[in-house]
């Protein structure tokens, strides 16, 4: 449920920021990724002070379960200001306001989702245990990620009509109503059982030498900065993709193919009811786009069932990531090769790449579990939600670099702002590097830091037995 709550929030941002800036706003491109980024740069101090703070709470109901439930309204509340168009028509206010608005989600995020995902750290020690929850958490991604990225679209028309700002005020609205029951829900039913040497003294210094100084730290850090540079890029792309670069026509006819366009029988009636139906060919990139992101949103939700536990068990975290995301390399690159009336090979390709990533989604919190673990090991002292702090800080970090890289490439190369504007040819190439070749480049990245990584599934093991030692002989 917490995980429900979280990408409600994280998939809007990734997929839709840029585009609700540069096509509600009106913001030009580089403009919108500087917002970003700025945003990002202001929320930089926010995530080790998060830790510190987090690591040091003192509650009936622990260190990190409590910072869910009183960050819960604010953190919704924030969610719909920032998509929330107040019909500013000077652009520098309207950059202002978009800034301010984005700042406060970030740091709101922070306060949630840091203990949020410190939890995974200390609710269990077994690394099964641990890859297991994982894994069903981002089975609850999963399901926000389809939700957002299939269903946004069609509510925002259902909606708005021909008001766009009331059709993403409305939707914002109904996801943050959501969050905020997810998150209560959260509260009440998680538990930790994990808690820091009895003899560990707080200290600050201590906490940030023994995390920069830590080696798989270090490579999770770095891996999760490039991994979500590459999403937010990529996944901010693919909508300009499907808008600018993919034949509308073209898409028309493959969703009258899949029945979309003139559906009959029982599943007419749920297909109007979230307003998935394309009665022309100006409803394709919508709709389209929409099916698009459900049809890869229910492949890596079958990876992660099917795979994840079943790989990581066989071979190790490290070994399955490493294979899988340099799977996902490949299959983002070739992106580049369908033509615009290819619109078959795109979706082979989301399947594809969807399938090759799946494994991974799960995989990331869980090895960060196993740093904090690493770090006790080697030092005697724990600081999960420090550990955590760090990873959560490279994750909105990537967030921000790569909404701000890609919309530094649509300016660049001419794209124009503003829904439905045919884009030059120049602005249409910046659009397809930025949803292939880039990202591909980048997440490869990632796999070079992995193999840097030192915690194999053997070391892993004998570290939690003596870890499991460890704390028995101080209980008693």
């Amino acid at each position: 449920m917490g995980d429900v709550a979280a990408n409600l929030v994280f998939q809007m941002m990734m997929i839709f920021q840029l585009k609700f800036y540069t096509d509600i706003f009106g913001l030009d491109g580089a403009v919108a990724g500087s917002v970003l980024l700025i945003a990002r740069i202001v929320d930089a101090f926010v995530d080790p002070a998060v830790g510190i703070i987090t690591d040091r709470t003192q509650t009936r109901w622990g260190k990190y379960r409590p910072w869910v439930l009183w960050t819960a309204i604010p953190f919704c509340v924030f969610y719909v200001l920032a998509f929330y168009n107040p019909g500013i028509e000077d652009k520098g206010l309207v950059t202002i306001y978009a800034t301010i608005s984005y700042v406060l989600l970030m740091s709101m995020y922070s306060f949630n989702n840091t203990p949020y995902s410190a939890l995974g750290g200390v609710m269990t020690g077994d690394i099964r245990e641990r890859t297991s929850i994982t894994s069903i958490r981002f089975i609850g991604s999963t399901i926000a990620q389809f939700v957002v990225q299939g269903l946004t679209l069609p509510l925002v028309s259902k909606f708005g009509g021909e008001d766009e700002g009331r059709g993403w005020l409305c939707t914002i609205g109904l996801y943050a109503a959501i969050c905020l029951f997810c998150f209560i829900v959260t509260f009440l039913s998680a538990r930790e059982r994990i808690a820091p040497p009895p003899q560990q003294e707080m200290n600050v210094k201590k906490d940030v030498k023994e995390l920069l100084s830590n080696v798989p730290w270090r490579a999770m850090f770095i891996l999760t900065l490039f991994v979500f540079i590459t999403l937010a890029m990529w996944g901010s792309a693919m909508s300009f993709y499907f808008q600018s670069y993919v034949d509308q026509s073209a898409l028309f006819d493959f969703l009258d193919s899949l029945g979309l366009v003139k559906p009959e029988g029982e599943g007419a009636v749920l297909l109007t009811t979230f307003n998935l139906i394309a009665h022309s060919e100006a409803d394709a990139y919508a709709i389209g786009f929409s099916l698009f992101n459900m049809t890869g949103a229910l492949v890596q939700f079958a990876g992660v069932i099917l795979l994840s536990n079943f790989l990581a068990n066989l071979y190790g975290k490290k070994r399955t990531f490493i294979v899988c995301l340099s799977l996902t390399v490949i299959f983002t690159a070739l992106f580049w090769l369908p033509g615009p009336q290819d619109v078959s090979s795109m979706f082979v390709l989301c399947i594809l790449k969807s399938l090759a990533y799946a494994p991974t989604v799960p995989l990331l919190w869980a090895m960060i579990g196993d740093v904090a673990d690493h770090i006790e090991y080697v030092n005697h002292r724990r600081a999960t939600g420090f550990c955590f702090s760090g990873v959560v800080f490279a994750l909105k970090a990537g967030l921000g670099l790569g909404g701000a890289f890609a919309g530094l490439i649509l300016s660049g190369f001419g794209y124009i702002s503003g829904s439905g504007l045919l884009q030059s040819e120049t602005a249409v190439t910046g659009i397809r590097l930025s949803a292939s070749l880039v990202p591909a480049a980048l997440f490869a990245v990632g796999v070079i830091a992995l193999l840097f990584y030192p915690i194999s599934k053997d070391f892993n093991e004998q570290m939690q037995a003596e870890l499991a030692a460890r704390r028995a002989e101080a209980k008693s």
